[in-house]
């Protein structure tokens, strides 16, 4: 990750890191077109692989705390956030809070001119590597839900606080829970008003699902390592597995052109919104798809990753497929957005 930290950078002080963002907070206050423009270029390099932690920190706390933040936080925060001076994460979910996130007992209570803040978070990703943490907190538990919640931003070294990784089944260890115990915040790192933490959360999970639709692992390239396993294995005119890397291929087509969409409406300085449940279904029906054709592919050899040439560890990215499905917001809820948002259909029952 030091070398992803040291090329984004280089990439902002060389005045490409931020092509889109205002140039009060470093960036260069061009179209997304330019952006898309570097990006293509970009691609034609090898550069380091890319990690959560700063993705969280560059697409998803940073424009929040730009819709969201006041001058000063913007001031404080936004300069070394882009260069990934200082890491961030996420803190949203919990042990019964996940989907319904509107549900979270993370409890802030007031104490002089700040906070104390107690409860736990989980699936918080890249909160290992933190320096900061944007959380959402209950404030006021007799309102109704959505309007006793208020975000917050909060040092992950401040005392109280415990971050401890979980280990997945892909056998990674990318989630954590983290415990807060009495951890005090100051109310100028309060995000928006309070009792409006639901308003800014909302904001950022626009963010999410838009970058979410995007976080495909580059799947031109998984067509090109799924070929190249088939003919390795002897599979590239089974008529089957053809009629699925076309499918791949049909997904990476859809998925740029809602990505397209997104950044059009961004560049008209629309925050993101139920488009972003499109892109992110879109997304996970189509690693979803990937994974079954390199099951298919593979057969057997799906079971232990063997290291033989042409296999690509794929049985560790098959394993990791089922938490692109959760995270960010489950398939079921996408649906539902984009069924009360977009088209119109009445709302499910409560």
């Amino acid at each position: 990750m030091n070398t992803l930290r040291a090329w984004q950078r280089t990439k902002q002080d060389a005045g490409f890191g931020s092509i889109t963002w205002s140039q009060s907070y470093g960036g260069a206050e061009l179209g997304a077109e330019y952006e898309r423009g570097f990006l293509a270029v970009e691609e034609e390099f090898q550069t380091p692989e890319g990690h959560e932690a700063v993705t969280i920190s560059l697409d998803l706390v940073g424009p929040t705390i730009l819709s969201c933040g006041t001058d000063e936080q913007k001031d404080r925060y936004l300069r070394p956030l882009r260069r990934a001076d200082e890491h961030w994460c996420q803190l949203f979910s919990e042990p019964g809070a996940g989907s319904d996130l509107a549900s979270v007992v993370t409890k802030a209570e007031r104490d002089g001119d700040g906070w104390r803040v107690t409860g736990q978070k989980v699936w918080t990703s890249g909160a290992q590597f933190a320096d900061y943490g944007y959380i959402l907190t209950l404030t006021d538990p007799q309102a109704p839900r959505h309007r006793g919640l208020t975000a917050f931003l909060i040092d992950m070294h401040s005392p109280g606080v415990e971050v401890r990784p979980l280990r997945q089944m892909s056998g990674g260890s990318s989630f954590n829970e983290v415990f807060l115990d009495g951890v005090w915040v100051a109310d100028a790192d309060r995000l928006g008003a309070v009792g409006g933490g639901w308003q800014v959360a909302i904001t950022t999970l626009g963010f999410e699902r838009v970058v979410g639709s995007r976080l495909t692992g580059g799947a031109p390239n998984f067509c090109d390592l799924l070929m190249l396993t088939a003919r390795h294995l002897g599979r590239a005119s089974d008529l089957i597995v053809r009629q699925g890397l076309a499918a791949v291929w049909a997904d990476q087509k859809i998925r740029w052109l809602i990505t397209r969409r997104a950044d059009a409406a961004r560049q008209a300085g629309g925050v993101p919104g139920a488009e972003g449940s499109i892109g992110k279904l879109a997304m996970t029906e189509g690693l979803r798809r990937i994974a079954d054709v390199a099951s298919l592919i593979l057969g057997p050899r799906l079971v232990a990753d063997s290291g033989e040439w042409g296999t690509f560890s794929w049985s560790e990215f098959v394993c990791g497929v089922p938490g692109s499905r959760v995270a960010g917001g489950t398939d079921e809820v996408q649906r539902n957005i984009i069924a009360e948002r977009v088209l119109g259909l009445p709302r499910e029952p409560r």
